[in-house]
């Protein structure tokens, strides 16, 4: 469980206990494939440079997107993700206004219907995780506020209902507050429910600071909760429940690490040892000053994106007056 301890310069600064190391590369840790991929190319530029690993770029509704495949064993471990497919949406500006945070729910709607591993019928299970008491954590479990759901009214009233696809939503804590991991709590409720799919929704982490709460990655590889600060839980894969797992992620933290060894770097100071950043206490992350107003526009987001792409005959306009 996190901890804020400072404020600095327009950014708070949070140390995080009792945790494990996830994969890294050049000793920085890395959530976003796309940042991966930059870092082991050594330029942002390059596409092709990687064996295993293909990237392309387009736009949707206007947001650049960057799709990188992993193909095989040498995407890997060239990148240190499992092989699957991972699109980030950048959002240059948060949106400020209705308009612009319909339309980047419709980037996001259009980015979960390119994965061919989102089933067009049957009911899906939404699952915010993370913690709703810190607020750079509480990105899923506040996205499903915006969520339409359905399961319910379908399963009652199916002579009103009986045409919507079926929707669950799970916030379900984190191990500190309920004594059970995330994965125990979902394989339950996935074997309850038989969901034909399970979309999970989490924080992560940045190498970049320009895009924490500015970058949204959808991945067909499902998603290991916690890793972004190297407290690592069990995976929500298809491997572990038995159904296809799309992860959405968000970025609303970066090392403090990391961000001084790419200083460093730009600097020309290459003579020094990154293990002088991994010493025990040294666990910082730094998040932006408005972190509570940006989360609630990103959790609005991905709501509304989400229940747009479940509900393929309604509008984002229209989803936007069920839920209100």
């Amino acid at each position: 469980m996190p901890k804020i301890v400072a404020s600095i310069h327009g950014f708070h600064y949070i140390w995080w206990w009792n945790g494990r190391e996830m994969p890294m590369l050049s000793g920085r840790k890395i959530d976003l494939a796309l940042e991966a991929k930059e870092l082991a190319e050594g330029s942002p530029q390059k596409t092709t440079r990687l064996s295993g690993v293909k990237a392309q770029e387009d736009t949707l509704f206007g947001y650049p997107l960057t799709r990188v495949d992993i193909l095989d064993q040498a995407g890997e471990a060239a990148l240190g993700k499992p092989k699957g497919a991972y699109l980030t949406l950048d959002l240059p500006q948060l949106p400020q206004d209705r308009e612009e945070t319909l339309r980047a729910a419709r980037a996001v709607a259009a980015a979960l219907e390119a994965l061919p591993v989102l089933p067009k019928t049957g009911t899906v299970l939404v699952a915010g995780l993370g913690n709703r008491q810190v607020t750079p954590d509480a990105i899923g479990p506040r996205s499903t506020e915006f969520l339409l759901v359905t399961r319910h009214l379908v399963a009652e009233l199916p002579e009103d209902f009986g045409t919507l696809r079926p929707v669950a939503a799970l916030a379900a804590g984190v191990t500190g507050s309920t004594g059970m991991e995330s994965g125990e709590i979902l394989g339950a409720v996935v074997e309850k429910l038989r969901p034909a799919c399970l979309i999970a929704v989490d924080a992560l982490a940045a190498r970049r600071q320009e895009r924490v709460c500015r970058t949204i990655q959808v991945s067909d590889t499902g998603i290991v909760p916690g890793s972004g600060v190297g407290n690592a839980r069990m995976a929500l894969d298809q491997a572990h429940l038995g159904i296809p797992v799309i992860a959405i992620g968000v970025p609303t933290v970066v090392e403090a690490a990391t961000l001084c060894l790419d200083l460093l770097e730009e600097a020309g100071e290459t003579a020094f040892d990154p293990a002088l950043f991994r010493q025990p206490g040294a666990e910082w992350f730094v998040t932006p000053r408005n972190i509570d107003r940006e989360v609630e526009t990103l959790a609005r987001i991905l709501g509304l994106g989400i229940s747009t792409a479940l509900h393929v005959d309604f509008s984002v306009e229209d989803v936007e007056k069920w839920i209100s």
